[in-house]
């Protein structure tokens, strides 16, 4: 007897603009990440107004998808995989995002790939918006602050409800759309970044626009979700959370306090907009302590609530700790700050490695909101060595998933809902944080590397077979 359920959705995720490639073909536009150089561990990516010659941008190529889509897709079906979360890259349908007719050939490029899914028995979970927002945008709106990009947004909604018909059922909104109360959100999520060039780490830290950034997202979202369910009622959507759990440092009550705090601002702000279809009680001292104003049109309020959520999905891959002492947080992370662990060890890119906290995640969101929950991005992302017979041994990455997985197992047996997982990467794809080819996730592997160069071929690592055994035996042979 199996601890998931028998419709337990196995998989693996991407986002278009960190893999498809092709960023100029067939119409498409520029997006904000094809904007954006490449980094390192070291050296940050940086984000410019304009494309510099010489200069590499990861996401141009990336691993071109767009051309190989066909024996990616027939890869994923190898390992068997039930649902591929994948996203759309918004200027492949709306250049800049304000034409009144879709680009036909970016709609056609995404009926491929949903057939090629459906041929496989593969089920598409698409997110609508994650980290590609049209760069034209940023140059007339400064992004999300701009209420106009809501019409625009359900435009584009609108547009791929109505063309995926059929082929699609569940969709998610925003990627970690949370990243939008953190400083480094203003390039990935929010676009707020109007003539900025730099690097993306030294962004200007503007709380009011990020915040008004987020209000106009809620809101976009709400209206999408209550489209689709008044005219799509077969169609599930999700929320998307980075959900970063912290601990607090001791037990003194002020690193309690601390902590409760900033799990409030980071975890739990989006999300209790988005299930719970209105702003937290404590959302006025998060903007207090912020000096946010946020700026709300009349029926906003309304739109909230009507526009509540199915199901609740989120990316897991580190904890951390919180102190009262703000000079005790600083330490690495996926957007994060935070302090050290001594309990946890770290991956090579100073990620702090809790399975144990996704157990804990699990039990804390689901007793808080009781809707369906999805993990839709977990993994460790490794620099892998190719051996002499051409072999990846990446038992790291399988005892880093084993772990996790077996966790989420505990969580099920306490009770949580849970639909599916999606390790993240799941083919190796371009690093969100820091644009690089060699922090890899995937079970496979891509002969593409930091300089640009590389053949793009395609080879299984070893924790290839080891998830095709996962999966086959619904999570029971780890």
């Amino acid at each position: 007897m199996s601890t998931f359920r028998e419709d337990f959705l196995w998989g693996g995720a991407v986002a278009a603009n960190q893999f498809e490639g092709a960023w100029d073909v067939d119409g498409k536009g520029a997006s904000v990440s094809d904007m954006c150089t490449n980094g390192s561990h070291t050296t940050p990516k940086r984000v410019t107004t304009k494309i510099e010659e010489g200069t590499l941008y990861p996401s141009h190529e990336a691993i071109d998808f767009y051309h190989h889509y066909e024996e990616d897709i027939a890869l994923f079906a190898e390992m068997g995989f039930k649902v591929f979360r994948t996203s759309i890259n918004w200027t492949r349908i709306f250049p800049t995002g304000m034409e009144s007719e879709p680009n036909e050939a970016g709609l056609a490029f995404y009926d491929k790939v949903f057939d090629c899914c459906k041929k496989y028995g593969i089920e598409p979970l698409v997110t609508i918006s994650h980290y590609e927002l049209p760069y034209a945008f940023v140059e007339k709106y400064n992004g999300w602050e701009g209420r106009e990009l809501i019409e625009y947004f359900m435009n584009y909604c609108k547009a791929i409800f109505a063309r995926y018909k059929g082929k699609v059922k569940y969709w998610l909104t925003f990627n970690e759309i949370n990243a939008g109360t953190m400083p480094l959100g203003a390039v990935l999520s929010t676009g707020t970044i109007k003539g900025y060039s730099g690097p993306v780490t030294e962004v200007p830290n503007k709380p009011q626009e990020r915040f008004q950034a987020l209000h106009h997202q809620f809101v976009a979202s709400a209206l999408a979700v209550k489209y689709a369910h008044d005219n799509y009622p077969e169609y599930k959507l999700g929320n998307m959370i980075c959900f970063v759990t912290s601990y607090p440092a001791t037990c003194n009550p002020a690193d309690i306090i601390a902590n409760q705090e900033h799990m409030r601002e980071v975890n739990w702000y989006c999300s209790d907009v988005q299930v719970r279809g209105e702003y937290p009680a404590y959302a006025k001292s998060i903007w207090d302590k912020h000096g946010i104003t946020i700026k709300m049109e009349p029926g906003d309020a309304e739109i909230l609530k009507q526009g509540t959520v199915d199901f609740y999905t989120f990316s897991y891959y580190m904890s951390n700790v919180i102190s009262g002492n703000p000079e005790a947080n600083k330490g690495e992370g996926n957007l994060i700050s935070g302090g050290k662990n001594p309990y946890l060890e770290s991956s090579d890119w100073g990620w702090q490695i809790d399975p144990q906290g996704l157990r804990y995640s699990l039990n804390e969101i689901y007793d808080r909101y009781r809707i369906p929950l999805m993990v839709v991005e977990n993994g460790l992302g490794a620099k892998d060595e190719i051996e002499a017979d051409g072999s990846i041994n990446d038992d790291y990455r399988i005892d880093y998933l084993r772990k996790h997985i077996s966790e989420m197992k505990k969580a099920v047996e306490d009770g949580v809902d849970l639909m599916g997982y999606t390790p993240w990467g799941c083919i190796d794809l371009v690093s969100a944080s820091t644009g690089e080819m060699a922090k890899r996730y995937g079970f496979i592997y891509v002969e593409k590397y930091d300089d640009g160069t590389g053949t793009l071929a395609r080879r299984k690592k070893k924790s290839f077979d080891w998830y095709k055994n996962v999966i086959s035996s619904n999570g029971e042979n780890l």
